[in-house]
């Protein structure tokens, strides 16, 4: 009863606020009180059809989500299934303009208020709109309908053209409305919403210019699209509100003018207005600000419209990115667009987005490259509240398109930019998964400059190395270095491994790479343990760090590695999903992550000491092993129950090895050094037997809210007498729930992959499973049993959640925080210059003279080649005055599998002999340091070819 009462003043207190403001706009949550049937009724968009018996769903909802890992994405179910909403609007509404804003689908939709079909979409990725006024009804009840195809084969209706984007590799098919739903109303002077497919308006467009960092200054651009539907000519005034939506506090009020607009006429208007004491957005600082626009008359705002949005100053050149004045070293990771979660899809509260994404900042990524769509906005405006860089992508599966899969391409980017245009986080916009053409990177590029002009961010696409349109460019894993725009790698390290193997001395002693072929080639690749995975993802971002800003003229940009939580998409390994996460499905760590929360701490250079420990501490005495500590010190130490174990070898720059270390039960410590500072790195200590269980819940900020559609998360842990988990236990756990929840689970390696299941086993002493709110607040008992274990159980408390009529007023992601955790941008550079190129004046070879230059031509589509007499495949930099040459860096053809025997003389004096080592690109060669006016470098064999040739000296 307290509860029931407590959920009607919750409803009262929201209308009051909501009455009081007054200001002629209602933005309603629509995500409560829906129905769904997967199937094709007839008459299912007539109002009178019952749908009593249909499943009672709260949106954001996959009708397909118990599929969510347990089936490979190729056997996702399919088809048709409908949607219907029950609703109310409230009295205050009628005369006023009425807008349904759906955030996505899956994939098309044919919509019906009150039995008139009101619109399509088709795209199966961005937000759409439609404009109901005329369709709404008062003082009786609406009923929307939808008929959503999630088809494979789905090809739009207008030209029976498949859209390129729905691939069965890449773009997980959770179907029906699986992204929240919005209703607006607004008075007929308003300012149009950003959505332009169906609605053709563009909203609001707020940027900065005249950044300047240092005095924390710029000058702050604000931009409606108004449209006048009333009869007669309307006159207002323009007003401007800025707010710091960290402090909750008002800075400045603009006047921008009076207008005055005829029926039906549609015009932007724009004011501008200096603002001082600006807090930057940065990486791992998501401050942002409140921008209001309203439209006022006799002093009365009839329309108002808030915009979340972020300031920062960005710049693509040099071959590197820089933000707010500093150079950054990008890293971070390629993710799946879908962010998908066993059992849920991708259809997850906006707390559960924060949680995933908050997993990517803290392993100190920069960046997420969402892969092939158009991420939804809940996961945009994540980003922006955590401090996290994105590329944007519109939609693609793998190549450039032609005719009508172009054009549906270029609308997608369109409606992207004009929808997420004032979103801080988004800084690259990608015009494909795979190279396009100039002439289309051209269209792209001049849909950013339509749309988007004073953004701040960079059109590009992955290749374009030596593209004149694109402002950026990188392969998938192959390093690039550029002196131009920035090149990035923007999939690397595609290997797989389960959290489950931790390596080949632990339970349940999976051997490192055993597993299927792929393909009928050797996977091993693909079925790694954590330690090898860990170990490769140290050596894979070297070959960027080691090429980073600060190294010369020509520089790599950085790298993404591919993917940061485990997926439902196309896979190489055993199991029915893609492992290359550095978490798992349910987002709990792997090695990799803290291997990449090691490396991935600084803007460019080493700034911080840190380490960790690959692996656990709990083995058989039988067991002599290689320990991996991944450092950014510039020396380890590990002792073992306080005895020295030695130092380790460094390679990598990061990796430490310790060689054949005899297992002994206690303590094992790493100590680091870097400069004059030491400190212990990492400690594991050996568990104890398993003798209990323990659950920990995480909830969201406004805690278990009884939305039906809110999840809270449970890790379930095997522990010790002195509660430390024990890292090797695999014990099956049984759950029992019972109250206002129902059961999701968890994901581990049996039948169905245990999508579901009440009963499923910890890896490596741990797991995570899922509850889902009812629509009803109450308790919600949780128990967890073993056999051999102390059982545990914890209560949850729903709270009420507030709606009436199908209508809240609570949006969804308004309780969320802000992440400052990294602080402002330094002011301070990110590196120290630690060589210097040489830049060469004159080039002679002796054969294939007219494609000398061709190798150091800062061009790597280009090269210089000769296969033939060993006498004349030589090639011979010169430059005015003597430099004393240290280093010489190339990329060669075939570089990843052809080892070039050569010998490099600095003027006549030989400075190297040996075969180069293959790479993903470049190859570093350490050479005796000589002064000398020319570089010749010759082949042994009579074989070589340069792409790009490098001569440096020491800083």
């Amino acid at each position: 009863m307290r509860e029931s009462i407590l959920s009607v003043l919750i409803f009262f207190s929201l209308l009051l606020i909501a009455q009081a403001r007054d200001d002629g706009r209602m933005k309603y949550n629509f995500n409560s009180g829906w129905k769904v049937l997967v199937g094709n009724p007839a008459s299912a968009q007539s109002p009178s059809f019952n749908d009593n018996g249909w499943k009672d769903a709260t949106l954001p909802h996959s009708w397909n989500e118990d599929d969510a890992f347990r089936v490979d994405i190729a056997n996702l179910s399919t088809g048709i299934a409908w949607y219907r909403k029950h609703f109310d609007l409230p009295a205050t509404s009628r005369n006023k303009k009425v807008f349904l804003e759906f955030e996505g689908i899956r994939h098309a939709g044919e919509f019906y208020l009150n039995g008139k079909w009101i619109g399509r979409s088709e795209n199966g990725v961005m937000a759409f709109g439609f404009d109901v006024s005329d369709v709404t009804l008062y003082n009786q009840t609406n009923v929307l309908a939808a008929q959503i195809d999630n088809s494979w084969t789905y090809r739009e209706k207008a030209t029976s053209t498949p859209y390129q984007w729905s691939d069965k590799n890449f773009y997980a098919n959770y179907g029906g409305i699986n992204k929240n739903v919005f209703l607006h109303v607004t008075d007929r002077l308003y300012q149009t919403l950003p959505l332009y497919s169906n609605l053709q308006t563009t909203g609001v467009y707020i940027y900065a210019t005249d950044l300047d960092i240092p005095r924390k200054s710029a000058t702050i651009n604000i931009e409606s699209q108004v449209r006048n539907e009333y009869p007669q000519a309307r006159t207002f005034q323009y007003q401007v509100e800025i707010h710091d939506a960290v402090q909750g506090k008002k800075l400045k009020t603009i006047t921008g003018g009076r207008y005055t607009l005829q029926a039906n006429e549609t015009r932007t208007i724009r004011t501008a207005t200096h603002l001082s004491d600006i807090n930057f957005w940065s990486w791992g600082y998501g401050y942002l600000y409140d921008v209001r626009t309203s439209l006022l008359l006799n002093n009365h705002a009839i329309d108002s419209v808030k915009t979340r949005t972020g300031f920062r100053k960005t710049e693509f050149t040099h071959g590197a990115f820089k933000l707010n004045d500093r150079t950054l070293h990008l890293k971070g990771y390629a993710q799946r667009t879908t962010n998908e979660w066993p059992a849920l899809g991708c259809a997850v509260p906006p707390w559960l987005s924060d949680f995933s994404n908050s997993l990517v900042l803290a392993s100190n990524a920069a960046l997420i490259r969402w892969m092939h769509v158009t991420p939804w906005k809940q996961d945009v405006e994540s980003l922006d509240r955590l401090g996290l860089l994105q590329a944007l992508p519109a939609g693609d599966s793998e190549g450039d398109a032609t005719g009508r899969r172009w054009a549906q391409r270029t609308e997608l980017m369109r409606d992207a930019i004009i929808y997420n245009r004032n979103n801080p986080s988004v800084i690259f916009y990608e015009a494909g998964n795979h190279g396009v053409s100039e002439a289309h990177m051209s269209e792209m590029k001049a849909l950013r400059d339509t749309y988007d002009p004073h953004g701040g961010r960079a059109a590009g696409s992955r290749e374009m190395l030596n593209s004149s349109v694109a402002e950026y460019g990188g392969e998938m894993l192959y390093i690039n270095k550029g002196a131009r725009i920035p090149l990035w790698q923007m999939e690397y390290s595609r290997d797989e491994g389960l959290r489950k193997y931790w390596d080949d001395w632990s339970p349940p002693y999976h051997v490192d790479g055993a597993g299927p072929p792929y393909k009928g080639e050797d996977a091993s690749e693909y079925n790694r343990n954590q330690d090898s995975h860990a170990v490769e993802n140290v050596r894979r971002w070297f070959d960027y760090f080691e090429q980073r800003p600060g190294t010369g003229t020509r520089v790599n940009a950085g790298g993404v590695n591919i993917i940061f939580s485990d997926s439902n998409t196309h896979h190489r390994g055993a199991e029915s999903y893609r492992r290359s996460g550095e978490v798992d499905a349910v987002r709990l760590p792997k090695d990799g992550w803290y291997a990449h929360k090691v490396m991935w701490d600084s803007w460019v250079d080493v700034e911080r000491l840190a380490g960790h420990i690959i692996g656990h501490w709990n083995y058989n005495d039988s067991t002599v092993k290689d320990v991996y500590v991944v450092s950014t010190a510039e020396e380890v130490e590990l002792f073992l129950n306080g005895k020295s174990v030695g130092k380790g070898e460094q390679s990598s720059r990061f990796l430490f090895t310790f060689a054949n270390v005899t297992w002994q039960s206690g303590t094992i410590r790493a100590v680091g050094q870097l400069g004059a500072r030491g400190s212990v790195l990492d400690t594991k200590t050996t568990a104890g037997e398993p003798a209990s269980i323990r659950l920990t819940p995480h909830t969201g900020p406004s805690g278990f809210v009884a939305d039906g559609a809110d999840i809270a998360l449970v890790d379930v842990e095997v522990v010790d007498a002195e509660g430390q988990r024990n890292p090797i236990a695999l014990s099956i756990i049984d759950f029992a729930l019972s109250g206002e929840a129902s059961w999701r689970g968890g994901i581990a390696q049996c039948a169905d992959n245990c999508i579901l299941s009440t009963t499923l086993p910890v890896e490596n002493g741990i797991n995570r499973v899922m509850l889902r709110s009812t629509t009803r607040a109450g308790k919600v008992t949780l128990t967890a049993t073993s056999d051999g274990l102390k059982p545990a159980t914890i209560i949850l408390n729903t709270k009420p959640f507030a709606s009436k009529g199908g209508l809240s007023t609570v949006i969804p992601g308004s309780d969320l925080p802000f992440v400052l955790s990294r602080g402002p941008t330094p002011s301070s550079e990110s590196y120290t210059i630690s060589r210097k190129a040489v830049e060469v004046l004159n080039v002679t070879a002796g054969c294939d003279t007219e494609d000398m230059i061709s190798s150091y031509d800062d061009d790597e589509e280009t090269e210089w080649s000769c296969d033939g007499n060993k006498n004349s495949t030589w090639i011979k930099y010169s430059w005015d005055g003597p430099v004393n040459v240290s280093q010489m860096v190339m990329k060669l053809h075939s570089f990843r599998t052809t080892k070039y025997p050569v010998q490099i003389s600095v003027d006549d004096n030989v400075v190297y002999e040996g075969s180069t080592p293959t790479s993903l690109g470049y190859v570093t060669l350490d050479l005796n340091a000589t002064v000398g006016q020319s570089v010749t470098v010759a082949s042994e064999d009579g074989d070589l070819g340069i792409i790009e040739a490098e001569i440096y000296a020491p800083a």
